[in-house]
């Protein structure tokens, strides 16, 4: 037997009787002819013929038509359709954000989405319809694309304000905006949640995702130490207070009581993730790009002090310790035995010499697992930090192991637009071009 295809204005089309006829809550016509044509299982179709007389909208529904100005028939992108069965037979068609959604409640394409990492109007432009979210943080907005004249064409931009609000005209609906507070570690709630709230206003309470980064031991009397003289750290990435260190789930934690989504970001290594999901956030993520290189360079300099015996490679290991913030300053003085055994502990942690971390993606693994079981269904994990030719192939590669079939709608894959574009094309692609176009010459 043929599949018979059922919309909600079969619903309202079907009647036995003049009883049992379904109508539409006066008023409210041209709002739920946007959703007529929106499939319903026969299962559904059979329950609400029984249980429905009138048809209407929710508030937030004409809220959200009406803030996006959406065209006449259509529901915006970024929205999924919902139903609401109230008392009197009453059906409350809804909309609610979800990303994996694109116009008139139709899924994207995949199960997982991709994003940009990005600040540049004009480089935004040429992926607005292929991303469902974009990030960005001072680094990206100020030295990327503000203070870069190639980027910011004729200085075009002069504030951060004018970047978000052009970004967010050109991205439309359908696309989560997530951005950073320029100074976390202020002291002042109450400016804090300023600056939050002017990104709301700006992006509407629908797009925008407030950034919220790991903070460690920095804070608002140290941080001044990134910013002078030579700009290093002098505590320990792991010392310093337990205030410090859980400022920025506790920041999360005040801006999602506020009403924000938060973008739990600088997740490098798997312990946080379990500690992060508590701040309740709405993306957690696996920065992969520097956590691999480290590895890489580690296990270089193990295996050439493991094949020279030259105590030189530890002091060498020591410094690059010192470089990348494994160690403060005055780890200098470090033993060199006890840098090996710090390089050792870090490898093994990272399964970089097992198959479950040679692809320097274990992190990803782990959390994707770790999301599975959290109590947080519209969690979302970004893979994001990504360089060479190998991540994103593996990436790729990951998610489509079965382990993983489950997880894929979870997944948002993040990076430089120029970056993503480098996997659209092929050698092969210029050999058939080159094909096609001379076949094609100066046919009419």
């Amino acid at each position: 037997m043929n599949k018979m295809n059922i919309y909600l204005k079969t619903l309202l089309e079907s009647y036995d009787n003049r009883e049992n006829t379904v109508s539409v809550i006066n008023g409210e016509e041209e709002y739920v002819n946007r959703v007529l044509n929106t499939p319903l299982s026969e299962e559904h179709f059979t329950f609400l013929k029984n249980h429905v007389k009138y048809v209407g909208v929710t508030r937030n529904f004409r809220e959200i038509i009406d803030f996006f100005k959406t065209p006449a028939g259509e529901t915006p992108a970024g929205f999924k359709i919902q139903y609401e069965l109230s008392g009197h037979n009453l059906l409350r068609i809804d909309l609610v954000r979800n990303i994996s959604y694109d116009k008139n409640g139709i899924k994207r394409p995949t199960r997982v989405l991709f994003s940009a990492d990005s600040a540049n109007p004009y480089e935004i432009i040429s992926v607005k319809n292929i991303i469902s979210n974009l990030t960005c943080n001072p680094g990206i907005i100020y030295d990327l694309f503000i203070k870069n004249p190639k980027a910011n064409i004729g200085n075009k931009f002069k504030t951060r304000d004018e970047v978000i609000q052009e970004i967010g005209n050109i991205l439309g609906p359908g696309c989560d905006i997530s951005v950073e507070l320029n100074n976390p570690f202020s002291d002042s709630v109450d400016e804090l949640i300023e600056e939050a709230e002017k990104f709301r206003e700006m992006l509407s309470k629908y797009r925008v995702v407030i950034k919220v980064p790991h903070t460690g031991p920095v804070n608002s009397e140290n941080v001044k130490e990134l910013l002078e003289g030579d700009k290093k750290f002098h505590t320990p990435y792991d010392g310093g207070t337990t205030k410090d260190k859980f400022r920025g789930h506790n920041l999360a934690l005040l801006l999602h009581e506020k009403g924000f989504r938060i973008n739990f970001t600088l997740m490098f290594e798997p312990y946080q993730t379990a500690l992060a999901l508590q701040a309740k956030p709405y993306f957690i993520n696996s920065f992969v790009r520097h956590r691999a290189a480290t590895s890489r360079a580690i296990k270089n300099y193990l295996d050439e002090f493991r094949l020279t015996g030259d105590k030189k490679i530890l002091e060498e290991l020591r410094t690059f310790f010192i470089e990348k913030d494994f160690f403060p300053p005055s780890g200098s003085s470090m033993d060199p035995d006890d840098v090996r055994k710090t390089a050792e502990r870090i490898l093994k942690y990272r399964n970089y010499e097992n198959p479950e971390g040679s692809d320097g993606l274990d992190a990803v693994r782990h959390n994707l697992r770790l999301l599975r079981s959290a109590n947080l269904p519209d969690t979302r994990l970004i893979i994001c930090s990504m360089e060479g030719e190998e991540i994103y192939p593996d990436i790729d590669k990951l998610l489509a192991e079965p382990e993983f079939a489950d997880m894929t709608d979870r997944v948002i894959i993040t990076a430089e637009p120029e970056y993503l574009a480098k996997f659209t094309t092929t050698p092969q692609v210029i050999t058939y071009q080159r094909r096609f176009m001379n076949a094609a010459k100066g046919q009419k």
